[in-house]
């Protein structure tokens, strides 16, 4: 079983047409799936979201990765991934992370948005593209040693067996949940596996800078061991 994960804060107004098209998608490839919604915003997004999955309703914020690690939580599947509720990358192109994963045998597959191969319908603006390509040099690559192009990207997939592995040590909840996931990935001896895919970004992310100093401290405190878990 495939299992698809979608974090979900405050997404009505584009939640239902990813969830559609992920669920026609996967229905279409013949593949045993789950989607698995998590909310933890105050709008409409669980009652759009309930007839095409499983819905985790929680009444805090949990941050991007906290809701993430509930879906690891309460996922069925053999395989195990997560994508973003913006639909930027369409279900032809998730399902292509699978692929590849059944063809090496990789641990771990994610998109990667920044190899020459890759398509990208419309891009990030500059300075958000800018930011990315200075985290992911100064944090990837220089500090926690991944040799990974593109670490933010919203779309992954993991054989179950790793994350059972590395769950139980996650201390971020943000959105710099990634790099410490495929940090700690890496040093259980999962192969991470890149492919180029097509990818179209949508301007109302709910990221914002202000996230980025809190993002910083928390990786560095992971890096150092610094970091208590609760």
């Amino acid at each position: 079983m495939l299992s698809v994960i979608v974090p979900a804060y405050n997404e009505e107004k584009r939640i239902e047409r990813t969830l559609r098209d992920y669920s026609e998608g996967l229905r279409a490839s013949g593949r045993d799936f789950e989607i698995i919604i998590v909310c933890d915003g105050v709008d409409d997004t669980a009652r759009l979201a309930s007839p095409y999955g499983r819905v985790l309703v929680f009444n805090h914020r949990l941050g991007k990765g906290g809701g993430v690690l509930e879906g690891f939580k309460a996922a069925r599947g053999d395989v195990v991934g997560f994508t973003d509720a913006d639909n930027s990358l369409k279900v032809d192109q998730f399902l292509r992370l699978v692929e590849e994963m059944e063809r090496t045998g990789a641990g771990c597959v994610i998109a990667d948005r920044k190899s020459k191969e890759s398509i990208i319908l419309e891009g990030q603006y500059l300075v958000r593209r800018f930011a990315s390509e200075a985290f992911n040099f100064l944090l990837s690559r220089a500090i926690f040693g991944l040799r990974i192009r593109d670490s933010q990207c919203g779309g992954k997939v993991f054989k179950r067996e790793y994350i059972e592995k590395v769950a139980p040590l996650m201390v971020c909840r943000g959105f710099e949940f990634d790099v410490e996931l495929l940090w700690r990935l890496k040093n259980a001896g999962c192969e991470i596996r890149e492919v180029p895919v097509v990818w179209k970004d949508d301007k109302r992310s709910t990221f914002s800078f202000k996230y980025v100093p809190s993002m910083f401290f928390s990786l560095m405190k992971v890096r150092l061991g610094l970091y208590k878990r609760v």
